[in-house]
């Protein structure tokens, strides 16, 4: 090997080669939380740039905690808690397209869809928007579509993973002969148009939903224990699982010869599973076991080895579970990249991930423009055949989750059905470029059909007092 090449592999150019995690002081942790006590491989952990929602213990049922983020310190032994399911529940997760909406799967079959409102409810929330219903054995994995409202996919104990349309409360899709065995984990890539899945069968799958078909298959792992797989933005597909000797190890495969892999390494010989963790904006991906006291990061490149080991946050204790900070709820003043949610037995410890900067100003280069809280298609454009990109908002002068609350004014109840034919506007009070003659005309609208709701009621009224002459023999 030429001196060049090998002085080029001995430093490797990064500008995240010496990003630190650090865990925030003690009074911003959030303490006195009883995590859940499930075995079951998910995070237990969701949060967005408003809300922290954990899996916690509860009798006769199962239930989550969701607290506002700023809400840190020791928690109320009363807060409420959002107690629907009658089984433990699985998994949670965000609405990617509205901050104030989570789900979550439970062991009872179902998944139940919450509206979460913006202040601290006086009981527990019992009543979800909706309740899907149609897997016969625990659900144990849910995920948002990335760019169309409203789709929701649910993957169960049945081995059948389902989309849903939350806006109407409707099945869209089962996708049933698909897998022979427990499904491990689901993801979606990019754009929504795929999915990949990891099953017990030892079988990463590449599925298209719409078609109900599987593209590509392989067996990257020899291994009896659990795999994961996620997409990375341009297409390729990461895996973390264990080799023949019970080593852990981590892949990434190109869907265009899926029967090898690009990279493979071993890494040590724990058993926890590894739930990776992808950040697109920096191509960085945080592994973190359930069970290990440690976040290893790793930057993907287009160039060989492709997996690039940057370094590891350790700490003392062990991890129950972890949440991970969408992009756009992370502190740019301070070029923090990502930010992890550390469940231990009664706490929860956030870890702040930086890039040491010298400079006060935004960095473009740490923050490209990344995905918003705006749909780019609705259920049924998506389920139509079409796909859109996600679209994208700039963090220059940070991201203020405000947008939402607003929105919960105007915006149609999420059990709506879909807008009326025609251009498709943003539900957003914040977008001013919605033209004043469209404005007026919805108004008016609004306007008759109140009226004609208030002049069906006093017909109602009218003929109910009617009824009630009959009956009474004054007539």
């Amino acid at each position: 090997c030429d001196p060049p090449a090998m002085s080029r592999r001995v430093v490797r150019q990064s500008k995240f080669r010496h990003v630190f995690g650090q865990p925030v002081k003690a009074d911003q942790m959030y303490e006195d939380i009883r995590v859940s006590k499930v075995t079951w491989d998910s995070s237990f952990c969701a949060v967005n740039p408003k809300f922290l929602a954990i899996i916690v213990e509860s009798g006769g049922g199962g239930a989550f905690i969701v607290l506002p983020l700023a809400k840190t310190g020791r928690v109320d032994k009363n807060h409420p808690l959002v107690t629907g399911h009658t089984a433990p529940v699985l998994d949670i997760d965000w609405c990617p397209h509205n901050d104030n909406v989570i789900a979550s799967a439970s062991e009872d079959t179902t998944v139940m869809v919450w509206q979460v409102p913006d202040y601290v409810p006086v009981r527990n929330m019992t009543e979800p928007v909706v309740t899907l219903e149609g897997h016969s054995k625990r659900v144990g994995i849910i995920s948002w579509h990335p760019t169309a409202r409203n789709v929701l996919l649910s993957a169960g104990c049945d081995n059948l993973v389902i989309l849903w349309n939350v806006g109407t409360g409707e099945m869209l899709l089962a996708l049933e002969d698909m897998h022979t065995d427990l499904i491990y984990n689901v993801g979606w890539n990019r754009n929504g148009s795929l999915l990949v899945t990891t099953c017990k069968d030892k079988k990463v799958r590449v599925i298209d939903p719409r078609k109900q078909q599987v593209v590509a298959v392989s067996v990257p792992t020899a291994g009896a224990r659990p795999i994961r797989a996620i997409f990375m933005a341009d297409g390729k597909i990461f895996t973390t699982g264990f080799s023949k000797m019970s080593e852990r190890q981590l892949g990434l495969w190109d869907l265009k010869n899926f029967e090898e892999p690009i990279a493979l390494q071993e890494m040590d010989t724990s058993n926890g599973v590894l739930l990776p963790f992808y950040d697109p904006d920096s191509s960085v991906v945080y592994l973190c076991g359930k069970g290990d006291s440690s976040i290893r990061y790793f930057e993907i490149t287009d160039e060989a080895p492709y997996v690039h080991y940057l370094n590891t946050y350790s700490s003392k204790e062990p991890q129950r579970g972890m949440g991970f900070m969408p992009k756009r709820g992370l502190e740019v003043s301070k070029c923090e990249i990502a930010r992890f949610f550390k469940l231990h037995e009664r706490k929860c410890e956030p870890i702040v991930m930086t890039v040491p900067r010298k400079s006060d100003l935004f960095q473009d280069d740490l923050y490209p423009d990344t995905p918003g809280p705006e749909p780019a298609l609705e259920a049924d454009e998506w389920l139509s055949g079409k796909d859109a990109e996600p679209i994208l908002i700039s963090l220059r002068d940070g991201y203020v989750p405000v947008k939402n609350r607003e929105l919960k004014v105007v915006k149609k109840n999420i059990l709506d059905n879909k807008p009326p034919p025609g251009p498709r506007r943003s539900h957003s009070t914040c977008d001013s470029d919605i033209p004043q003659p469209a404005l007026e005309e919805v108004l008016e609208e609004i306007r008759a059909l109140k009226e004609l709701v208030q002049a069906q009621e006093k017909r109602i009224s009218d003929l109910e007092n009617k009824l009630c002459q009959f009956t009474n023999g004054t007539d």
